[in-house]
């Protein structure tokens, strides 16, 4: 199986293009897998993974195994289908002769709609940098890009400092799948660009240095580094409604939406390959739209009590 494994990821560099993010989703989906079937003695022989005998039973036992351990269905179906594409590959290769996989059906999952920011608070966490030193300049302007462009944080910490055009208020964004976008960034943020040139030009840099965002080392920040710093201010503020770093991209796709942007127009901004997956944020609307219908509209209103 290790040799089917080191063929399907020059597989997913090579031919898919994909990104260290997504390579590093699929071979530890894949890892797990062989965890289970190691541990459960499913498709063994002599210490090694059969491949030709993991059928539908063996995959349904992983999807069981992962359901115990109180895994998401989000996540559930994300190794599923990460399966399926591993399975798909050995076909193509002559390997195995089906797809098993593609017979298991996906596990449910609730629709949770996404945590974000009211734009009462996005604006206060903006404001919670303070200094002129570096490390809060550079802070301040982390969060007005993030904010201003409804960045990935894996889009964020990619950023070259050749892909900022403060002149044009644009930035350069490579996405998922390397597809490229130019986004606008708001007057706000560009100051905050401007500010943090100025101290990473003075900044002691590693040589060869060419992101835009760099840590207290002078190197580039990682999206660990990034998650560290936005839950910082996070916490700082003391947020309600389970916040994280990825509610300010939410955020960001929601006030667009309030403000009378249109669907379209929003799924080009977040680089959303489908409409649907951009539709989510149309119930986020919706449910505004109807709190503020009942406590505004005279007979949505609870009935007045009567003697």
């Amino acid at each position: 199986m290790e040799n089917a494994i080191q063929e399907f990821k020059n597989y997913l560099l090579v031919e898919k293009n994909a990104s260290p993010h997504t390579l590093e989703g699929y071979l530890n989906d894949i890892a797990q897998f062989q965890e289970f079937l190691r541990y459960s003695g499913h498709a063994m022989h002599n210490d090694t993974i059969q491949l030709e005998k993991i059928d539908r039973l063996v995959i349904r036992s992983f999807m069981g195994y992962l359901y115990e351990k109180k895994i998401s269905g989000v996540s559930m179906r994300r190794k599923l289908s990460t399966l399926s594409s591993f399975f798909r590959f050995l076909c193509r290769e002559g390997t195995l002769k089906n797809n098993i996989a593609r017979t298991v059906p996906a596990p449910r999952i609730q629709n949770k709609l996404p945590a974000y920011f009211s734009v009462d608070d996005m604006f206060r966490l903006l404001e919670l940098p303070q200094g002129k030193e570096f490390l809060p300049t550079r802070d301040r302007f982390l969060l007005e890009l993030f904010y201003s462009c409804g960045l990935r944080i894996s889009e964020l910490v990619g950023l070259s400092i050749e892909d900022i055009h403060p002149d044009s208020r644009m930035v350069k964004v490579l996405g998922k799948g390397g597809k490229e976008r130019l986004l606008p960034m708001g007057r706000h943020c560009v100051e905050a660009l401007q500010s943090y040139l100025t101290l990473r030009r003075e900044k002691e840099m590693a040589p060869g240095t060419k992101k835009l965002f760099l840590n207290y080392r002078g190197t580039a920040i990682t999206v660990r580094g990034v998650r560290k710093v936005v839950e910082k201010y996070i916490k700082q503020g003391n947020f309600p409604g389970g916040v994280s770093p990825h509610s300010i991209r939410h955020s960001f796709a929601t006030h667009l939406l309030d403000g009378g942007a249109d669907l379209r127009s929003i799924q080009e901004l977040l680089g959303h390959s489908s409409l649907s997956t951009t539709q989510k944020y149309t119930h986020l609307t919706l449910d505004h739209l109807s709190e503020t219908y009942d406590k505004a509209h005279p007979r949505a209103q609870a009935k007045p009590a009567t003697d």
